[in-house]
């Protein structure tokens, strides 16, 4: 008999496993199915561990590795995710397998042909998992921005930032719908936490999205004038400096 403990926090992905687990491996027992890094813990410290984790890399409060910092586990995991194939190669370390959503059943068997060819008190190698989910696209830039103002708080999506400006020392975001927040961040930590394929610093005072481009005229010295969309009151020019590889940028280069 095989013992599976399921981290899963989407009914529709449990059915699934639960399903295919069945029709794979004939002595399965689902022990529990937690959907969350909190009851995973609690569960993990009071209970015997499972012979077999199937782990989701997206829980309910957060990201599954943050688990294995809190609680030593000493079993097999099998991951799922819903990263594209290619970003997934990088996590192939000391993890049996990982399977891409919607898990299909000859995926789920190939890593459970792996699983039973390992010692099942293997250890994983969580500073290496650690690691590489820090370097997977989904997880590199970041996807919302916490917004503070009065007593209020609310989170504004990154996909829908059109542009971000500094102005009297002060940081702003500009939504595709026009609106503009005050946030905690400058450019240069802004730089670092946005996809370059979709965001462009033109300069000291501007970061842009390619979707908030409306016009571009051409300028003295080889820069760029933009005209951006939502409009803005001040003047958008790409610096001199910075025009080479903002052409390369429009190419997609």
């Amino acid at each position: 008999m095989i013992y599976v403990l399921i981290l899963e926090d989407e009914e529709p992905a449990v059915k699934r496993l639960k399903k295919l687990l069945s029709e794979t491996v004939e002595e399965t027992e689902v022990v529990a199915v937690l959907d969350s890094i909190s009851s995973a813990k609690q569960w993990l410290q009071e209970n015997k561990q499972p012979d077999l984790m199937l782990v989701d890399i997206h829980l309910a409060d957060g990201i599954s590795f943050e688990l294995f910092k809190q609680v030593e586990i000493t079993c097999p995991i099998i991951f799922t995710t819903a990263y594209d194939e290619y970003a997934l190669q990088a996590f192939k370390l000391n993890s049996v397998d990982y399977l891409l959503k919607p898990v299909k059943k000859d995926e789920l068997q190939q890593a459970l042909n792996k699983y039973t060819k390992l010692n099942p008190k293997q250890t994983l190698n969580i500073d290496q998992l650690l690691q590489a989910v820090s370097q997977a696209p989904a997880d590199k830039y970041r996807q919302r921005f916490i917004i503070r103002y009065g007593e209020h708080i609310k989170t504004v999506e990154t996909k829908d930032a059109a542009y971000f400006y500094t102005e009297a020392r002060a940081n702003f975001l500009i939504t595709n719908d026009g609106k503009r927040y005050v946030i905690d961040f400058n450019l240069d930590q802004l730089e670092q936490m946005l996809n370059p394929e979709v965001y462009f610093r033109i300069n000291r005072q501007f970061i842009i999205s390619i979707g908030s481009i409306d016009e571009m005229t051409t300028w003295t010295k080889g820069r760029v004038m933009i005209k951006l969309k939502p409009a803005s009151k001040i003047e958008t020019i790409v610096s001199t400096e910075r025009s080479p590889e903002f052409k390369k940028w429009l190419g997609g280069e």
